[in-house]
């Protein structure tokens, strides 16, 4: 979106002048030759700085800082000076103003101050939305106003109240328990137990006896009855992670579980009559014989009476700072620490970050930023004013930024490949593609090289 800048002289020529200079560097300029008519325009949620003349007739530039201020104390006021009010300018700033350009002024250095006043606006606004965010109830279980979550809460709503089992799909970290607990604590059912049990997390004996429950003496070691999860979850809801996971031989013996909706614990032939909903999830589509492995397809059809699909968090940008404020508030309150603002890197990271590990990378990264853990993996450095300016096209200049990003991350964590994928959050197969395009060795950052 484009920055709105308002600008403010009473010189026709120089006014006309600068409004060029200013849209021809991207800004939207609303421009005004008194005072009094800027700041009929200012409110304090304008997204861009004042930049203003000081001598003007009626309400001076200086009189104008001192209204805005108190309107706003963050918005950014630039001063535009000639030389005998230097002075002033400079006490302005002692005051809170954010830069004065002398006259006659040099286009370059008034629109990169424009620029970094705007950016300074961008980051004050985005942390006062996430306060304001993070100090709202978050009275929405499955937080986002993306529509795909939108219909997703009411698809929820729809069916929670149905005795229909449902398979969730989604990648990993996107929530499927999240709306597994609430498609039981939004049915009539949520009186009654949620179970929940990883099928990948468990050995096989393990995860039977866990399923299904044992008697006293069903095998070595079983000195007691146990109930288990199946039947544990009687009258409400069982709620299976990593379905994909199941070994064949327990998928045999669930889907009798899924047709008779009675469970027969290791140790003996009774039969206990079951009433449950069972809501399974998997991070790999069952429905496509190429991915589905050892799955049984009799046992995804059971399960696939409803199926709800749970996007990926780079497909729902726009939840990732209502998203990152719950988190961050929440993470603050845990750690006994005030919410602290976000710098320009964590903000470039939230809106370019693909994050692979979805909501659950997002949360961590929440608890990193709340502990003042300096999360961001990797930035660029802006260049100093000393600086020689960058040289090249722009696919150039960000292939030279990619390698050294590269570089400095291989070099950070001693060439470890894995380290260096958490750190950078891209795919392996991608990570070597880039190595490969831009001639860079791994070996070379392994001290025991």
């Amino acid at each position: 979106m484009t920055t709105p800048v308002i600008f403010v002289d009473d010189d026709p020529d120089l006014r006309r002048a600068t409004v060029q200079m200013l849209k021809l560097a991207g800004f939207a300029v609303d421009a005004f030759d008194t005072a009094e008519a800027a700041l009929a325009r200012v409110s304090d949620g304008f997204e861009g700085p004042v930049v203003t003349d000081i001598r003007m007739p009626r309400m001076d530039g200086l009189e104008l800082f001192r209204r805005v201020k108190a309107l706003d104390p963050e918005l950014p006021v630039l001063f535009i000076t000639g030389h005998g009010d230097v002075d002033l300018a400079v006490s302005a700033i002692k005051d809170g103003a954010y830069d004065f350009i002398a006259k006659p002024f040099d286009g370059e250095r008034l629109t990169t101050a424009v620029a970094h006043a705007a950016e300074k606006r961008r980051l004050v606004l985005e942390n006062r939305r996430l306060r304001a965010a993070a100090e709202a109830p978050a009275d929405l279980p499955l937080i986002g106003d993306s529509s795909a979550i939108r219909r997703l809460r009411e698809t929820i709503r729809q069916i929670a109240d149905a005795d229909v089992d449902v398979l969730l799909l989604g990648e990993t970290g996107t929530g499927k328990e999240v709306v597994a607990n609430l498609l039981h604590q939004w049915s009539r059912r949520k009186a009654k137990n949620f179970v929940a049990l990883n099928c990948g997390a468990l050995p096989e004996t393990v995860l039977e006896s866990e399923l299904f429950g044992h008697e006293a003496g069903a095998f070595t070691g079983a000195d007691r009855r146990r109930v288990g999860r199946i039947e544990h979850a009687n009258g409400g809801t069982l709620f299976l992670d990593e379905i994909e996971s199941c070994p064949p031989a327990i998928q045999v013996k669930l889907l009798r579980v899924l047709e008779t909706r009675e469970v027969e614990p290791l140790g003996t032939n009774d039969r206990r009559r079951l009433d449950l909903r069972v809501v399974a999830a998997t991070k790999v589509d069952l429905g496509d014989p190429s991915r589905r492995g050892s799955f049984r397809e009799d046992l995804y059809y059971r399960l696939n009476v409803v199926t709800l699909v749970i996007p990926p968090l780079r497909d729902r940008r726009g939840d990732i700072p209502l998203l990152f404020a719950h988190f961050l508030n929440r993470a603050a309150a845990r750690f006994g620490r005030p919410v602290p603002e976000i710098d320009a890197a964590e903000r470039t990271w939230l809106d370019r970050h693909d994050w692979p590990g979805n909501v659950r990378e997002l949360l961590h990264f929440a608890d990193r930023v709340a502990l003042g853990l300096s999360p961001v993996p990797m930035a660029v450095a802006p260049a100093s004013a000393s600086s020689a300016p960058p040289t090249g096209t722009l696919p150039e200049q960000l292939d030279r930024i990619e390698a050294d990003i590269l570089r400095t991350a291989l070099r950070s964590h001693d060439g470890d490949v894995k380290a260096t994928l958490v750190a950078l959050g891209i795919p392996r197969k991608t990570f070597y593609d880039k190595l490969k395009r831009h001639g860079i060795q791994r070996a070379d950052f392994d001290p025991d090289r």
